[in-house]
């Protein structure tokens, strides 16, 4: 940039206030080469052939299994009493089915979770992978301790 001149013949020097273009003039001529060497690079495209989809969606609702435990230990599969031996039998034929179906657990609030466990345990080993639990949400006063359990709905 141009402070001033080297001409020192009247000895007063003075600052010149002019902006040279030329540095920002190179800098405009690079990049319009760039733009003009990259532009056409932009426009080619590889032409693929997709597979198409079907925009329909599978209709396929996996089937809800109701497990019911209660406080004696009896079990109910889909409110049909069922026996413990036979509960086995059942998750071993559900577990072939495609989709498989979801378990769902309903225990009494007083069931053992000894049970609860042997009944996830024994879905695991028939090849059960959806389990779920129903729960039903409870008071503030049932949550604290030495507060009585509330009455079973029904």
């Amino acid at each position: 940039m141009a402070f001033g001149s080297f001409d020192n013949s009247n000895g007063a020097s003075h600052t010149v206030s002019e902006i040279n273009m030329v540095p920002l003039i190179d800098v405009m001529l690079v990049l319009l080469v760039i733009f003009i060497i990259t532009a056409p690079l932009l426009s080619h495209s590889i032409k693929i052939n997709v597979p198409q989809a079907s925009s329909q969606p599978v209709e396929q609702e996996p089937k809800v299994i109701d497990l019911a435990v209660d406080a004696g230990g009896q079990f109910f599969w889909n409110e049909a009493p069922i026996s413990a031996d036979e509960l086995t039998s059942r998750f071993a034929a559900e577990a072939v089915l495609d989709p498989q179906p979801e378990l769902r657990i309903r225990a009494d609030l007083n069931t053992r979770y000894e049970v609860l466990a042997q009944v996830m345990s024994s879905a695991k080993a028939a090849g059960l992978k959806r389990l779920g639990f129903i729960t039903r949400p409870g008071s503030d006063k049932a949550a604290s301790p030495g507060a009585a359990a509330p009455a079973p709905a029904r």
